[in-house]
């Protein structure tokens, strides 16, 4: 005979393992609204490409079969257009998701990939990079990307390190604080490389504000690899993220390792961060907004949240992107002042709904 604790605990586990994921349905819904942004993003821009050349010039790639001669310059704006709305929408979907993780891990609705201080630190390796002129001949990455994913794995040791020293179990309030304070450290740093590469304050601040107009194909590639990667240990996870949300006392009562789990998040998230800061910049707001965005829809539940964090990072990032394009042609803006004014219209619209209006 079950006692009522017995039973008090099966519902809890119950509860905290949820529903299913995505049904059919939404999933569909989602694909469908990623499918029309990305050619909505490829057709628009200084030269407009009806959406039918669009498809012509594809199945001619895939195919293999000649082009028409009018369709040739398609072609090759689309060698430019693809690589970077793909590059886009793997990034919006990675951060997305790395802030969706964070703020269940954490319990923290202002976590997001940026909260270990692993995007500031990365940040720092690509302004030392361009400051200094660092290069790696023969390597199929710049110096900038190959400084920033170095840096950002430093950044994510040494912080766990000191996080470490303060408190040996690593409690959610010790990571936060030391991140919090290495940002600002970083910060610093980050403002003493521009005094003395003022000669390349351009470049670095516009590194810095985001930039995806270098995207490549090995570079989509790069990125493909790792939200498959990453993001298939986090949906592995959903549960124990789930558990996290509730607490991490009750993730410990339902047998969670919550050390373990809590270092396997942590490192995939910074891994996640530190190839999306290596190639497009520091780009805001993104993995703090979009989940809040999602569980308007989801729910709280991970095994429904983490998929729609995909699809509406990808989406978010892919319109702020055509937006930094296309408001002041010919010139173009840094992506994250797109995502930065957004992303805190947005929130503060959240916020506002989700206290019922009041101050």
């Amino acid at each position: 005979m079950k006692t009522l604790p017995d039973l008090a605990e099966k519902r809890e586990r119950r509860e905290i393992r949820g529903s299913s994921g995505l049904s059919a349905r939404e999933t569909v819904l989602f694909l469908l609204a990623l499918l029309l942004t990305m050619l909505l993003c490829i057709s628009t821009g200084s030269v407009h490409l009806p959406p039918e050349d669009i498809l012509r010039v594809l199945s001619g790639r895939i195919l293999r079969a000649d082009l028409p001669e009018q369709l040739m310059k398609a072609d090759a704006i689309l060698s430019v257009r693809i690589p970077r709305v793909l590059c886009t929408a793997l990034e919006g979907a990675s951060l997305s998701l790395a802030g969706a993780a964070m703020q269940g891990l954490l319990k923290n609705p202002l976590a997001d990939g940026s909260t270990l201080g692993v995007s500031s630190g990365a940040s720092l390796g690509a302004s030392l990079a361009i400051a200094l002129g660092v290069t790696f001949p023969g390597l199929p990455f710049a110096g900038t990307e190959l400084s920033a994913i170095l840096f950002a794995f430093l950044s994510l040791i040494l912080v766990l390190f000191l996080s470490y020293r303060l408190d040996s179990g690593l409690s959610t309030n010790t990571i936060i604080l030391i991140g919090v304070i290495y940002s600002m450290f970083v910060s610093s740093l980050m403002n003493i490389v521009v005094t003395f590469a003022s000669d390349k304050l351009h470049s670095i601040t516009f590194w810095a504000m985001g930039s995806l107009a270098s995207s490549t194909l090995p570079k989509a590639a790069l990125l493909s690899l790792t939200l498959l990667i990453c993001g298939g240990i986090l949906f592995a996870h959903t549960v124990e993220l789930n558990a996290f949300a509730v607490g991490e006392d009750n993730a410990r009562h339902i047998g969670v390792n919550v050390p373990r789990v809590r270092l396997l998040v942590l490192i995939t998230v910074s891994a996640l961060i530190g190839i999306c800061v290596s190639i497009g910049g520091s780009i805001g707001f993104v993995g703090l907004v979009t989940p809040h965005l999602v569980r308007l829809i989801t729910g709280p539940n991970h095994r429904r949240l983490l998929p729609g964090a995909l699809f509406f990072g990808a989406v978010f990032l892919l319109l702020s992107d055509l937006i930094a394009r296309t408001l002041l042609r010919p010139i173009e803006l840094p992506i994250g002042v797109v995502t930065n004014l957004a992303g805190a219209i947005v929130f503060l619209v959240i916020f506002s709904r989700t206290r019922g209006g009041r101050p």
